[in-house]
């Protein structure tokens, strides 16, 4: 069985990072991706979706230290359903938990895998920017880049 999820998008707002027993840490996040088409009648429609994101550990910390609202990032993970009850009535929530995450912002050159720190010096920082600005274009649509938010 297959459960795997790959996205890339735009952070909604700043990571929101717990700390549990034993220095474990959680992230909470949310990922707007869009999506953009003709209709029936021509007309140019983009549509949002939003996703729920939740890291742990090494990750977590991460986000919590280069992540902000409006970041790009690409994120692999798998679906994990939670449900309760509330007043009788059973609920679920959808989220995902991301296993790997790169940073591609463009301005700050995030472009690291994992929890590595992004490049400390100013000349690598460039350099790695222009080899992956090509991988961006080629993924991203290359309509207008106004956030959803």
């Amino acid at each position: 069985m297959i459960n795997k999820v790959t996205l890339i998008g735009h952070l909604g707002k700043d990571p929101e990072v717990r700390y549990l027993d034993k220095d474990r840490a959680v992230a909470n996040l949310t990922l707007a991706t869009n999506e953009r088409y003709n209709d029936r009648n021509g007309n140019r429609v983009e549509t949002t979706e939003w996703h729920n994101l939740e890291m742990w550990d090494g990750l977590a910390k991460v986000a919590e230290k280069y992540l902000k609202k409006g970041s790009l990032v690409y994120v692999e993970g798998k679906l994990k359903t939670e449900e309760w009850e509330k007043d009788g009535i059973k609920r679920y929530t959808t989220r995902i938990r991301v296993t790997t995450m790169n940073m591609m912002d463009r301005n700050n050159s995030n472009t690291s895998d994992h929890n590595t720190p992004p490049p400390s010096n100013h000349e690598n920082s460039q350099e790695i920017a222009k080899q992956n600005e090509g991988a961006i274009d080629s993924i991203m649509d290359s309509g207008d880049d106004d956030l959803p938010f």
